[in-house]
């Protein structure tokens, strides 16, 4: 099983940004940046996160909105939504690719990895870790409904990683014809996207406002799959993949 998380920090032209940290079993592997949801480094993400651990990941999960406290919201109120919202207002999304590539950075010279590192995002974070796959070059990329994606097309030619796109179809912030368009600027021979019938946005989160169980299982699935393909750890030798 995969050790709980410790607090690091990561060096950036502004400070110290907060993050967290995952070991796999085994003490080494190769490396995955996590990038929040708009409602920060939650209890989801913290699960995905010890989710990819457990695959065999060094996993870092940076603060992003560590210049605006690390705010913890409350998921049980009814406003949880504008809550995320309105925190994502308050951070300038240049600072945030910046402190993506930071975290990347960071993640690679740290001595417990070993072999590539790669970029995973849902959400706000699916936008962000795509912004920064075009500017620092990881080894993969994974995007779960990239809400800027829209806005960012015109960096896809800069993105060379093997990448993978999951969206749902009825996603109310991402049409179908905006979801057409990233797949015409995306496609590329080590490009995968998926499409998940009747799943909205941010359909793996399990709150019951988001969550369609059927797409965040396939979407899972092709993630590990992915991840085993294009950036191998060694728990996955020996073991079946979904």
């Amino acid at each position: 099983m995969a050790e709980a998380s410790v607090s690091v920090t990561v060096p950036t032209a502004k400070g110290e940004m907060p993050a967290h940290l995952w070991l796999p079993p085994s003490g080494t592997g190769p490396g995955i940046v996590v990038l929040q949801e708009i409602f920060g480094v939650s209890r989801y993400i913290q699960d995905r996160c010890a989710d990819l651990a457990e695959l065999g990941y060094v996993v870092l999960a940076p603060e992003i909105y560590w210049r605006i406290g690390s705010p913890e919201l409350d998921e049980s109120r009814p406003d949880y939504l504008e809550q995320g919202l309105a925190l994502m207002q308050h951070v300038e999304w240049d600072d945030a690719v910046a402190d993506g590539v930071a975290a990347l950075r960071a993640l690679r010279e740290r001595p417990e990895v070993v072999g590539g590192v790669g970029v995973l995002g849902f959400c706000y974070g699916g936008g962000l870790a795509f912004h920064v796959a075009a500017a620092a070059d990881p080894d993969v990329l994974v995007s779960y409904y990239g809400s800027a994606l829209p806005r960012l097309l015109e960096l896809a030619p800069r993105v060379s990683a093997p990448s993978l796109h999951h969206f749902g179809t009825d996603d109310a912030y991402i049409p179908m014809p905006q979801v057409e368009a990233i797949r015409d600027a995306v496609a590329g021979p080590d490009v995968e996207f998926h499409l998940y019938p009747g799943a909205g946005h941010a359909f793996d989160n399990p709150l019951p406002m988001f969550h369609h169980p059927e797409a965040a299982d396939d979407a899972w699935s092709a993630t590990t799959r992915f991840l085993h393909a294009h950036l191998p750890a060694q728990e996955h030798v020996g073991r079946p993949i979904p």
